[in-house]
């Protein structure tokens, strides 16, 4: 909290510790479930439509495919539109004996505050609703607009959260800010990310006599063991900058029974593309790859089951240098390199020509897992990063 006091900007008058606020939302936000699966957000939208309409903003819900709600709060009008997103959908609990406090309800163990979705997404959703209201406070912006929006379907790498607002036209960004766990550095440069499933087909017969039978599995192993051998070496080296490309094997699925030789069987492969990839030539060189196995032809496929290209912002804007400035003004700590792990909403937005970034509190790296967890000091420092952004982009009027 000092180290708050010591930063905060020049016409910052603080009605309340913006550390001890955002934590408070922090805690309501974690105690309504919005796991994927299913990926239900009535609840948490309808929380936040409320907070937010009652803060002087015009608030909207949209929903292409119920129950995965979108929020989106409007506030002035025109040039420049800064646009705010967070995901509210968080991953689902895998063991909770893996747990050491309740995944449903916050809890503040020295500065951390750990709960399911506490770093991924939900602490940049309560930094963003204080950030939202905060605004309000002071009147709104002095031109242009601001837009909240808080979106489902991220976790499921799906089109119904800001993909649909996208289409629709609901929101037409110059900047996107899109909440994550980014250590309080912007990051101008995302990898787009594809899913592809390669199937393979055989005949099945008794696993006594499996010589009668052609192994699914079996041609499966040796696909596989060309992709690691051939496709697996040149995207190590296929980098851009920090940026490298990648490609996960994730889920492998096969036969019905032990004593059966499999007919069937199947992969999933998340791959990771730099900026400059394009998706029809990383689904492509699976293909080619897999054509050097020289397994029959009909006995496989390849199917992109779903991705978006990576993006990369310019850096030459007034809302960058604004960004670089509050960072280093707020942390007191130079501006460095950080690569984002994940894939954040902005992809969608990777050919509109705007400035697009994640920002936010926390390590990716801490975000996934058991004991989730996000620094309520960070939760303060971004709160205020972010509306010395607004203050000097769309003008404010002092607290």
């Amino acid at each position: 909290s000092a180290i708050l006091t010591l930063f905060y900007p020049l016409n910052y008058e603080p009605h309340m510790n913006p550390e001890d606020e955002i934590s408070k939302i922090l805690t309501e936000l974690i105690a309504l479930p919005s796991s994927f699966p299913p990926g239900d957000t009535e609840a948490i939208s309808a929380y936040t439509a409320k907070r937010l309409k009652k803060a002087g903003y015009q608030t909207d819900i949209y929903s292409r495919s119920p129950p995965i709600n979108n929020v989106v709060a409007k506030m002035g009008s025109g040039a420049p539109s800064i646009v705010f997103n967070a995901h509210t959908d968080t991953i689902a609990i895998g063991d909770d004996a893996e747990w050491e406090t309740e995944p449903f309800s916050a809890t503040k163990i020295d500065d951390r505050i750990y709960g399911l979705g506490a770093g991924n997404c939900k602490g940049a959703m309560a930094v963003q609703i204080w950030l939202a209201e905060e605004i309000a406070r002071r009147g709104g912006p002095n031109s242009g607009e601001v837009v909240f929006t808080f979106v489902g379907d991220e976790e499921n790498l799906g089109p119904n959260g800001l993909c649909y607002l996208r289409e629709e036209g609901i929101v037409k960004p110059d900047v996107l800010i899109c909440g994550a766990q980014t250590q309080l550095q912007a990051i101008f440069e995302e990898r787009g990310v594809i899913w592809v499933e390669v199937t393979t087909t055989g005949m099945s017969a008794h696993a006594g006599e499996p010589q009668n039978g052609d192994n699914a599995i079996s041609r499966m192993v040796r696909l596989i063991n060309r992709l690691e051998r051939n496709l697996a070496p040149v995207l190590a080296k296929r980098r851009r900058g920090a940026l490298c490309s990648t490609m996960n094997i994730g889920i492998i699925k096969g036969g019905i029974n032990t004593n059966a030789v499999p007919s069937q069987c199947r992969i999933e492969i998340d791959r990771r593309l730099l900026p400059e990839e394009s998706i029809e030539e990383a689904v492509s060189e699976i293909e080619d790859a897999l054509l050097g196995a020289k397994e029959p032809r009909d006995t496989w496929s390849v199917n992109l089951l779903t991705g978006t290209k990576g993006f990369s912002s310019p850096i030459d804007t007034p809302s960058v240098s604004a960004f670089q400035d509050a960072i280093t003004n707020i942390t007191g700590e130079p501006i460095v390199d950080v690569v984002a792990i994940g894939a954040s909403d902005a992809r969608y937005f990777a050919e509109d020509g705007i400035v697009a970034m994640t920002f936010g509190p926390g390590r990716a790296e801490d975000g996934h897992k058991p004991n989730e967890f996000v620094s309520a000091i960070e939760l303060g420092k971004a709160g205020l990063i972010q509306l010395s952004v607004v203050s000097e982009v769309l003008g404010l009027e002092s607290g």
